[in-house]
């Protein structure tokens, strides 16, 4: 309530035309000045320029493999349940993702109170108080002891009791403006809550096939392991038997120890990921499950064989980037909205009496409507401050979302070289792992019809063991790549979830 309406208020049998007639009088006083100047916008700079579709295309000798799309719970393309379970679990429980949910619980609020802040306001009220009125004031004719004009005074107990309202008049879009940046910021955050699930997703897959990769090393140097124990053996024998030097013998040892070094590391390596898998899902001691050895699947993506705007716009943090700038420019706009003049009502219905007694009489009925009018004229360069203040803040997060963009496209680019590069390795290594298994059957062959011995067929089986170690390893790589582009891409996730998505980008 204004300082003249609270005036207003303690003049109980002032008539309400002529309050209404005094009201209108100050507000034509002060509005003819205030219209005939008025802050001025000095400075204002124009938008950045947002990155252009020509320039977040892939080179044309970087090539993505098939058709399609990831499903919205891409990690079920490998038709693991192990996987899945955890998957589910991480979502549910993981704290990264509840301090997520927290932030979009926090912009909704936020989206409320800017949106409550621009309707009707209304408040019941009621206040008592004792005062000395002044023999030169205002009321002054109350000061003495009149009871024919009603005065009592000096002293008084008034009263005052009613409900007030006010509203403001948003005819430049400023309110209206700042709930759809508050909009905006809301979307944004539903958008990080949806990458912070892709990265989450994505670190427990590749976590859980680290375990699983390891699982499949370990198997093969177990076999490695017989093959050199048996070594050893044959080499222990031959030398007690003095047809070998000690030499071969100690050479055969460190070839077996290495492998239970190797065992050792792999099976401590099994325990770090799965500590790191119960820390990343949020699980307690005795909460994550067990993990069994299951085969490996075929590494293969699901991925567009082109890259266009279209296709990286469905990343999650790029659409939360996308929902910020377009909230800075609901932002720039109620900037610029402060430089016209704003119009509000202030209304108040009641009782107000200079005594208690007379409170609730009839006569003690109160009516004020105020209108109001705001023109900033000096604010000492306020306004242009806080209009250059979002401007710098727009562009800034432009600038931003057009390096995201640049930083995706070479992510994708670069997971997608990588997955072509593997593909032609693991290739190479089965042809490698094909001549290795001959060469290992020729010997068993001699062996098995006495033109060679058995420690010579044993031996040919490590190079084949050491040799599917190696394609382990590169399919463990291939799976982590694809993971990787598929989080590049944006795994599942869909930006039409969000409601009222910008079509486009809007000029300020």
């Amino acid at each position: 309530m204004t300082r003249f309406a609270r005036i207003l208020r303690r003049l109980p049998r002032l008539p309400y035309v002529l309050a209404t007639r005094l009201a209108d009088h100050w507000l034509a006083s002060l509005a003819l000045p205030l219209l005939a100047s008025c802050a001025i916008i000095h400075h204002d700079s124009p938008p950045a320029a947002m990155i252009t579709q020509q320039q977040i295309r892939l080179a044309d000798d970087i090539h993505l493999a098939n058709e399609g799309w990831p499903s919205a719970r891409w990690w079920e393309q490998y038709h693991d349940p192990q996987l899945n379970t955890l998957v589910d679990l991480a979502l549910a429980r993981a704290p990264t993702l509840a301090i997520a949910r927290e932030h979009v619980s926090q912009a909704n609020a936020q989206v409320e109170l800017i949106r409550a802040a621009s309707g009707l306001q209304m408040s019941a009220l009621a206040e008592t108080d004792r005062e000395h009125v002044s023999g030169h004031g205002f009321l002054s004719a109350y000061a003495s002891h009149d009871p024919a004009i009603g005065a009592y005074g000096p002293w008084y107990w008034t009263g005052l009791v009613g409900v007030d309202a006010h509203y403001d008049i948003d005819i430049w879009g400023k309110q209206r403006d700042l709930v759809r940046a508050a909009i905006g910021e809301q979307n944004a955050r539903r958008a990080e809550a949806a990458q912070a699930e892709l990265e989450l997703s994505a670190g427990v897959a590749q976590l859980y096939y680290s375990i699983q990769i390891t699982y499949a090393s370990l198997d093969l140097l177990h076999q490695l392991r017989e093959v050199r124990a048996f070594e050893l053996d044959t080499r222990s024998a031959r030398h007690e038997r003095g047809l070998e030097a000690l030499t071969q013998t100690a050479e055969a040892r460190s070839q077996l120890l290495a492998i239970d070094q190797q065992i050792a590391s792999s099976e401590e390596q099994v325990v770090h990921a799965r500590e790191a898998l119960r820390a990343l899902a949020g699980a307690g001691p005795d909460d994550l499950p067990a993990i069994a050895p299951v085969p490996l699947p075929a590494p293969s993506v699901s991925l567009p064989s082109t890259l266009s705007y279209e296709l990286l716009a469905r990343r999650p943090d790029l659409q939360a980037m996308r929902w910020l700038v377009q909230a800075s420019f609901d932002k720039i706009d109620s900037a610029k909205a402060a430089f016209y003049p704003s119009f509000d009502i202030t209304a108040f219905f009641g009782f107000n009496a200079l005594r208690m007694r007379d409170l609730f009489m009839h006569s003690s009925q109160q009516i004020n409507l105020i209108p109001g009018l705001t023109l900033p004229i000096f604010d000492g360069g306020r306004l242009n401050a806080n209009l250059h203040g979002a401007r710098t803040a727009s562009n800034t997060l432009i600038e931003q979302y057009d390096q995201a963009v640049l930083d995706a496209v070479r992510d994708v680019a670069q997971s997608g070289s990588e997955i072509d590069d593997l593909d032609h390795r693991v290739h190479l290594q089965h042809d490698r792992i094909d001549a290795l298994r001959f060469a290992s059957d020729s010997a068993e062959a001699s062996y098995q019809t006495g033109l060679g011995d058995r420690t010579s067929a044993i031996q040919a089986k490590a190079p084949v063991i050491v040799g599917r170690i190696e394609l382990v390893q590169l399919t463990g790589d291939e799976i982590e790549a694809g993971i990787v582009l598929t989080r590049a891409l944006g795994g599942g996730y869909r930006s039409d979830e969000l409601p009222g998505e910008p079509a486009g980008t809007k000029v300020h």
